[in-house]
């Protein structure tokens, strides 16, 4: 399948959005578009999407607390400004879908509106308490359970669908979920304190042992053992660690202005002074939060 020509797909005003996408991107590949979208491979667009990807987050994470809403019967007030960055960040990744499938529409594999049709097709197939009125569920736990059911019966395994590429804070926290849906988990946070503790005492170990391998493999049982901590206790511990990082970069750009105009930019300020200037960041930061 060649892809159109320029002038078969515009004029594109007068097309509807998901329409008038598809032609977009057809022009900008066609041999007389864009040079630099011509250049494009899926290999190489692979960056942009897990860009494209995190400024999405970063859109939703602006939200605020309206972030949060889930079903809707009342309509949720935002800020103006973050609705309209949550929906370029949206258009950003749905650029990087047409872009791709129109390379894929290129090579006579499928096209967006294949995409489309199949992922509409897996939901009406994995949701027929909603499609098929002979069935009926009535909890969300029972949803998740059919859902995984479905999964076992198109030959996947739990833990199938959780990406390598993720982030591996998220990745353990959804190996762990995943794992959990078949009885695979401690009963309650409680239980899970104590194997925090035993990897950590691991840990110690390798350490004091000056193994480098030991080391790494104890290392990631230890952060294993928080995600599966965080994840009893009803926190997401990517987002937590994201949130300990923002603070983290705040206090410590404060210790770094203090530094600088006491000492000027060439000089260091010795250890005991710089945990005041932290203690202080702290205090401050406690100061300026509301209650």
């Amino acid at each position: 399948m060649a892809a159109p020509a320029p002038d078969a797909v515009l004029p594109v005003q007068r097309m509807n959005g998901f329409d008038r996408l598809v032609a977009v991107m057809a022009a900008l590949r066609a041999s007389d578009g864009c040079p630099w979208d011509r250049e494009q491979s899926l290999a190489s667009l692979r960056a942009y999407l897990v860009e494209e990807c995190h400024e999405l987050i970063d859109a939703i994470a602006a939200l605020g607390p309206a972030a949060n809403a889930t079903a809707i019967e009342v309509p949720v007030a935002a800020n103006p400004a973050a609705v309209a960055q949550l929906r370029e960040e949206l258009g950003d990744v749905l650029l990087q879908v047409a872009f791709q499938s129109q390379i894929a529409h290129e090579n006579g594999w499928f096209d967006l509106d294949a995409v489309a049709a199949g992922i509409a097709d897996k939901m009406v197939r994995r949701h027929p308490h909603v499609f098929d009125p002979d069935t009926r569920l009535s909890s969300a736990g029972e949803v998740r359970d059919r859902w995984e059911q479905q999964k076992r019966q198109e030959g996947k395994g739990a833990l199938d669908g959780v990406p390598r590429a993720l982030p591996a804070l998220l990745r353990a926290q959804r190996v762990a979920d995943k794992a959990a849906r078949i009885g695979f988990d401690w009963p309650d946070a409680e239980a899970v304190w104590p194997k925090v503790h035993e990897e950590l005492a691991e840990l110690r170990l390798a350490a004091q042992g000056g193994d480098k391998a030991a080391m790494h493999d104890e290392l990631g049982d230890v952060l294993f053992a928080v995600a599966n901590l965080a994840r009893h206790l009803g926190l997401d511990a990517e987002h937590a660690l994201r949130d300990g990082l923002d603070k983290f970069s705040r206090r410590f750009a404060h210790v770094e202005r203090a530094v600088h105009q006491r000492h000027g930019l060439q000089q260091r300020a010795s250890a005991e002074e710089l945990d005041e200037l932290w203690t202080a960041a702290k205090a401050l930061e406690r100061h300026r939060s509301p209650g």
